[in-house]
């Protein structure tokens, strides 16, 4: 008897099936609303599109200040449609805020590059600049073509945190890129993390770090922890103070999330 039933079951469950399926049509699972607002991409994947924020336009730094005193201009020295670190001036941040975004930046290491482990063209991008100093949390510039150190502080690591997929370095000299998808952690009324922050990072066209957690903010010493803040953050640029030849940069736009 218990067999019959089952087997009855089954052939009215598959009835009620065949026959949901006959009624159905295509444009059950059709939407035309919303529509997607039209961008124009670049000619190619470095150009900005139609929709992005340019943050640095080859021409001058008008979009940047200096990071431990906002009413100072980036001081940092432009020369054809690049910049460059000037030392002894400290780090540079963007005017704006940014909460959520998608960000390119291009970078290089000087050719005649010197030194070794860290202080070999040392630099960071930090993806939310909360304070003065090196606050917030960064995305490691470093030469690592040939070049061995700790690897979560290599080029494509989440400093002291995540440690690169792949090294897809180029070589001292050539241009490289970064392109980052980030999200901003969000806090509760009394400042415990409501949702951690995120990101993914290609580094010259290859996943480094895909969707990763972050653990806090970035410490050089003792563990990563979270710092409330709100309303999003500027973007922001390091000099790290090494005796190697600074870093350039150029081709740099955001389109906000």
């Amino acid at each position: 008897m218990r067999k019959l039933f089952l087997l009855t079951v089954a052939l009215t469950g598959g009835f009620f099936m065949a026959n949901a399926q006959q009624t159905a049509k295509h444009e059950d699972t059709e939407f035309y609303e919303p529509v997607p607002p039209v961008v124009t991409p670049g000619k190619t994947n470095s150009e900005p599109p139609s929709d992005a924020i340019i943050l640095f336009n080859g021409n001058n730094l008008n979009q940047w200040v200096t990071t431990d005193d906002n009413s100072k201009p980036a001081q940092w020295t432009v020369s054809g449609d690049y910049f460059t670190v000037k030392k002894g001036t400290g780090n540079i941040e963007t005017k704006r805020k940014f909460k959520n975004y998608q960000l390119h930046m291009e970078w290089r290491i000087p050719a005649n590059i010197t030194g070794e482990g860290q202080a070999r063209g040392n630099s960071g991008l930090f993806l939310a600049s909360t304070g003065k100093g090196d606050s917030g949390y960064e995305l490691q510039i470093l030469d690592n073509y040939n070049n061995k150190t700790y690897v979560n502080g290599q080029a494509g690591s989440i400093y002291k945190q995540f440690i690169p997929l792949v090294n897809a370095n180029k070589k001292p000299g050539e241009w490289q890129s970064y392109d980052v998808i980030w999200q901003e952690p969000t806090f509760n009324s009394d400042g415990t993390v409501n949702t951690p922050a995120t990101v993914t990072v290609l580094f010259n066209g290859v996943l480094v770090q895909n969707h990763v957690t972050l653990k806090g903010e970035t410490l050089y010493v003792g563990q990563p922890k979270y710092k409330a803040y709100s309303g999003g953050a500027p973007i922001k640029l390091q000099a790290h103070g090494d005796k190697s030849e600074p870093d350039s940069f150029r081709n740099i736009w955001i389109r906000d999330l």
